[in-house]
């Protein structure tokens, strides 16, 4: 059989990085999009990897017609991956009485969501097709409920589990899988200067290892880890005013430039 090939946005840091370098480990071939291609070439070599064995293409996934023609040069170069991993992404907290802050709501939800749609749209007639493949979201557990100061963040994420929601559902029956993981807090640069407690934070390559089990189990929807899970279930049920009594006064994501 001929080896498997991941596609991956995101790669040259945090969740992104982590899940590429997990599945170099289990022998895949990887197609790997950054913008900070120099950051991630410097990586490999520094982990000599085999270069037989991966193709870097540089994109901003916010541009479509950047991520776009990164997936249609892999399709030229490697053929249709077995999976598609949308895991770039950027977090940043706002404000919307802020005229500036409306600049970071349209960042958020170009990389995010229009980046995210435009990082599958290349592969999905191809996997189809073929009968086969698997299309990955990587949304948060902040998209369960929206959290103050963090409006473009948590927006953007309740927009990526709605998305691969719909997107499942449009594919049903084609033998194409469409996965929603939902990452508590992970130790990546977008969560470092966080000014706030993160429960059951978790090193990216331990998040890497739980994420591809799922993906491999089959499974549509995880909360990694398990206890963000049952966390997620209490937030979704909360009450409003018992909510948003929870989080008043919680310290805020920092804006762009703080």
């Amino acid at each position: 059989m001929e080896t498997p090939l991941a596609f991956i946005t995101g790669a040259s840091s945090g969740i992104g990085l982590a899940l590429a370098e997990h599945y170099y480990r289990c022998g895949w071939r990887l197609a790997l999009v950054a913008r900070r291609t120099d950051v991630l070439e410097e990586r490999l070599r520094e982990q000599r990897w085999s270069t037989d064995r991966y193709r870097i293409y540089r994109a901003d996934v916010s541009v479509p017609n950047e991520i776009v023609e990164a997936g249609q040069q892999c399709l030229r170069e490697f053929g249709t991956p077995d999976l598609v991993i949308a895991s770039a992404g950027i977090s940043i907290g706002m404000d919307t009485r802020i005229r500036e802050d409306l600049e970071t709501l349209r960042r958020t939800f170009e990389t995010n969501n229009l980046g995210l749609a435009a990082t599958f749209h290349p592969f999905i007639d191809a996997m189809c097709e073929r009968g086969s493949g698997r299309l990955v979201g990587i949304a948060s557990v902040a998209g369960i409920r929206g959290i103050p100061g963090h409006g473009a963040y948590c927006a953007s994420k309740a927009a990526v589990i709605a998305y691969c929601e719909s997107l499942r559902g449009e594919l049903r029956g084609t033998g194409v899988s469409v996965v929603t993981i939902l990452p508590g807090y992970i130790d990546t640069p977008l969560t470092q200067k966080n000014p706030y407690s993160m429960p059951f934070l978790l090193a990216p390559e331990v998040f890497a290892v739980r994420a591809a089990r799922a993906i491999e189990k089959g499974a549509s929807y995880r909360v990694i880890p398990w206890q963000m899970a049952l966390v997620a279930k209490i937030l979704r049920i909360l009450p409003n005013g018992l909510f948003d009594r929870l989080f008043a006064g919680r310290p805020r994501k920092p804006r762009q430039g703080k």
